[in-house]
């Protein structure tokens, strides 16, 4: 989807009777009775059904393939060597095809046999056991968060293969897989284990390496403080109306607030109690001290609109009804996105 919103003529395979599985993924559905999952990641695409099945599906796949710029599948490893649809095969016809293969844990040996689902990756690569309360239950991110990074790091795979393409003329396999795009997003908490060999622990909402950084109870709703230097604590502490707090040598740097996170969080409550998660919200803001309200997703968007950000766009379907989606978050000055096309509805079989 992202690169059909910058301009690339993308086709979506889907199977006969229902097509791609998040189509009845629901509730909730729309007006029109269609997933919303489905419609999430699908506008500015075309959609056939071919039956890979088939001979004659088979041989119209192979002859896409051969004026294909970029052939994108996330089959279980061997299945399209089984069809004669891998690289190797494809690539003989096709010299400059980029081959981008998305796979739950790789093709090897140990890997290839595995079930590529986001929560099972999210629970086999460590993420769940640094998400949730110290003394509760390992917890999943709210959204697909694996399958959404996998996504990301195909795209700039693909991306760089066809920069490559243009100096060599010459295609190549791109292969990304859900387990690795895990490990190489959990950055500082990755690191912590590779380098130091300290395995990271839950902390809820709080930050294992910066303080205060985590979520506190005021006088009417919580509020979100993620200060990340000592000139953001100190304003902080002054619109507390406690500026004798950011020279206590217990809080005066950040690894010492980090050591007396437990200390410094009874004073922060005891101070956040006076006003309303949305008075401190506002007047610390204006003291360039990041804090702010916990916001749902109705509230989150009202935000984004609110600020400037234009978070969503009304993309035209062919009954003349309108689909209102998240617009893409790059902004470019010269060829930005365009939004063209509503997600396909589903092609007759």
């Amino acid at each position: 989807m992202l690169l059909a919103d910058f301009g690339a003529e993308v086709t979506k395979v889907e199977r006969p009777g229902g097509g791609d599985e998040t189509r009845s993924w629901g509730p909730p559905y729309d007006e029109r009775g269609e997933a919303t999952y489905f419609q999430s990641v699908n506008r500015n695409k075309a959609s056939v059904v071919l039956d890979m099945s088939t001979e004659e599906g088979l041989a119209e796949l192979r002859r896409r393939a051969r004026g294909a710029d970029v052939l994108v599948e996330n089959f279980r490893p061997g299945l399209m060597a089984g069809k004669g649809l891998d690289f190797e095969t494809l690539r003989a016809a096709n010299p400059r095809l980029v081959y981008c293969s998305i796979t739950g844990f790789g093709s090897g040996e140990g890997g290839a046999a595995l079930p590529g689902y986001d929560l099972l990756i999210q629970a086999l690569g460590g993420l769940m056991s640094v998400t949730g309360e110290p003394d509760g239950q390992p917890m999943k991110v709210g959204v697909a968060l694996v399958d959404v990074l996998a996504g990301l790091f195909a795209t700039v795979g693909i991306l760089v293969a066809l920069r490559a393409r243009e100096q060599t003329g010459e295609g190549q396999l791109v292969e990304v897989d859900l387990m690795s795009a895990l490990l190489a997003s959990l950055v500082n908490q990755g690191a912590a284990y590779t380098i130091a060999g300290v395995v990271p622990e839950r902390l809820g909402n709080r930050h294992p390496s910066i303080s205060p950084y985590e979520v506190y109870a005021t006088a009417e709703g919580e509020l979100v403080l993620a200060v990340g230097n000592d000139r953001q604590f100190a304003a902080l502490c002054e619109e507390l109306g406690a500026p004798e707090l950011a020279a206590e040598e217990r809080f005066a740097t950040n690894s010492d607030r980090v050591a007396n996170r437990d200390a410094l969080g009874a004073e922060l409550e005891r101070l956040l109690a006076a006003r309303p998660a949305a008075e401190w919200s506002a007047a610390l803001l204006a003291r360039r001290v990041p804090a702010g309200q916990v916001n749902d997703l109705g509230a989150a968007f009202a935000f984004a609109e609110r600020i400037g950000l234009g978070p969503t766009v009304a993309i035209p379907r062919e009954d003349g009804s309108t689909v209102d989606l998240t617009r893409n978050p790059i902004r470019l000055s010269a060829t930005p996105a365009s939004y063209r096309t509503a997600p396909p509805s589903m092609p007759a079989d």
